[in-house]
């Protein structure tokens, strides 16, 4: 069957074609970022306090795998829900499984801020998105989501 003479055929990508994809990609790591830092300086958040409520609106993680999913040692891990349990935003539980271990959670306060800021979040993505059609933003999530995957797959952070 031909090829559509309205589509590129599939090939390798040179090395043009790769710079530009970093190119893009580092550039959109920096405007999330951005976006991101900009959110948590608006209420008084570190970027890592906002990772670590982002990871925390859907579970409650023991200590250890929150330091792997953020990448942080034993002691700064503990410094940093130490912290946001002085603001009132996390409690440490005992664990039911294991009596030396600890699940970290979002009190009522720290559901209440994750809310706000994911909603925050919502509305500025959707305005950078704002150009694109709907089926371009799902082909984005399926394409995010193959790296992401990758990423998760080959170790990388």
């Amino acid at each position: 069957m031909p090829a559509s003479p309205t589509r590129e055929p599939v090939r390798e990508p040179g090395v043009d074609e790769l710079s530009a994809t970093v190119d893009a990609l580092v550039q959109l790591s920096f405007l999330v970022q951005g976006v991101l830092g900009r959110m948590a300086s608006e209420h008084d958040l570190s970027l890592i306090q906002v990772r670590l409520l982002g990871i925390l609106r859907d579970r409650r993680p023991g200590m250890l795998e929150l330091a792997r999913l953020l990448g942080l040692d034993k002691s700064s891990m503990t410094g940093l829900v130490s912290r946001a349990e002085k603001r009132g935003l996390v409690r440490r539980i005992p664990s039911p499984d294991d009596g030396r271990a600890v699940l970290v959670e979002l009190t009522d306060a720290g559901r209440e801020l994750t809310g706000r800021c994911t909603a925050e979040m919502d509305g500025e993505i959707a305005t950078l998105t704002a150009s694109l059609t709907g089926a371009e933003r799902a082909q984005a999530t399926v394409l995010a989501g193959k790296i992401l995957s990758n990423a998760q797959v080959g170790g990388a952070s």
